[in-house]
């Protein structure tokens, strides 16, 4: 059975998917970008990483899960030269637990992104 996730604590889905997907034990997120709650893209890439965590980790919580469940991450990014900004932040949310991971270079994101990150994590 699956279940659809939704939380007001991230933004809402700009087409039509879900924030999230549980089947079992398991959660299938869906691409997060830099938006806040009200639909704005956050400036720079380091904001837009920060809140692309930020709305990962309000996704995950509303699931009853959280970044030590998580067990992949994929990473896509406007201009592979934002890697090593991404990866500094992504280090600051995922300090002890490593879950595995792929990082992407793309050629557009949507609403002009420069980042966006999607997550396989356990369902406590």
């Amino acid at each position: 059975m699956l279940k659809v996730v939704t939380t007001n604590r991230a933004p809402h889905a700009i087409g039509p998917y879900s924030q999230a997907i549980i089947h079992g034990n398991m959660i299938y997120t869906s691409g997060q970008i830099g938006l806040n709650n009200n639909g704005v893209m956050q400036e720079g890439i380091k904001s837009q990483t920060r809140q692309v965590l930020d709305n990962l980790e309000e996704i995950l919580k509303e699931a009853n899960s959280s970044f030590d469940l998580v067990i992949k991450t994929t990473i896509f990014l406007a201009d592979m030269s934002d890697f090593d900004v991404v990866n500094g932040i992504y280090g600051e949310y995922f300090k002890n637990h490593k879950p595995a991971r792929s990082t992407i270079a793309v050629k557009t994101l949507p609403k002009g992104a420069l980042v966006e990150i999607e997550c396989i994590a356990v369902v406590n």
